[in-house]
């Protein structure tokens, strides 16, 4: 039988506070666990500081502000957080959105979550161990006839950190194209078309995220870029 007009509104309404109790939930949930975990973090800022600047070399950041110091362990403090609680953040957007999701969609979303985590993890990796340390090392050196480096660990901190976070989301760009080839969004006919495209893509977010302004560390970004999407478009033919 056919629903009372009547009665569809309030139908749908409940649904709509039902999803958004459950969004508040899953939000308290990850708060909670960031929360944890940047606490916890807390306690190894100081190595952890000590590692982000190993590829300063023989350059030592300064303090320049009374609070600056404090600020820098809070800060990463809190990137050390996100990293351990992503995860458990990753787990609650997937029970969100698992209940309008079809079987087989809810299969490839959780073989996804792990690879993603991990494709984070080596972009990161990728940027600590091989983009800093060039990277770094043509700044300290620019200019050297002229003045000493002397940076600002606040400053110093923050361009590791970012440089290390969007290498991170980058990497994750041939998980994303599997999922969205397996959802039918994207074929790998229509990756191969726009390539040149891609290239043009590639080269300005290379001009963007590169911290220098040197041909060899743009390269050294856009290369990765370039291999990546091309990865894309082999897996988008493994998810056919």
């Amino acid at each position: 039988m056919p629903k009372d007009p009547n009665t569809m509104g309030e139908d749908k309404e409940m649904t709509i506070i039902e999803h958004l109790e459950e969004l508040r939930e899953r939000l308290i949930k990850s708060i909670i666990a960031l929360a944890a975990t940047t606490l916890l973090s807390l306690a190894f800022s100081s190595r952890l500081v000590k590692i982000i600047m190993v590829p300063a070399g023989d350059v030592k950041p300064v303090f320049l502000r009374p609070t600056e110091g404090v600020l820098t362990y809070f800060r990463v403090a809190l990137l050390a957080g996100v990293a351990l609680a992503l995860p458990i953040i990753a787990y609650q957007i997937a029970q969100f959105v698992l209940p309008g999701m079809q079987a087989t969609e809810r299969r490839y979303l959780f073989l996804l979550l792990p690879g993603a985590v991990l494709s984070f993890v080596a972009g990161a990796a990728f940027s600590y161990f091989f983009m800093l340390p060039a990277s770094l090392g043509f700044l300290a050196n620019f200019g050297s006839d002229v003045a000493e480096a002397n940076w600002a660990i606040g400053e110093y901190i923050a361009f590791v950190t970012n440089l290390m976070f969007w290498t991170g989301v980058i990497f994750e760009a041939p998980l994303l194209a599997f999922f969205l080839a397996k959802l039918g969004v994207v074929t790998p006919q229509m990756l191969a078309k726009n390539r040149k495209y891609a290239l043009l893509v590639s080269a300005v977010l290379a001009a963007v995220i590169t911290p220098t302004p040197d041909p060899f560390n743009m390269m050294l970004v856009m290369t990765p870029l370039v291999v990546l999407f091309e990865i894309s478009v082999w897996v988008t033919k493994l998810a056919r």
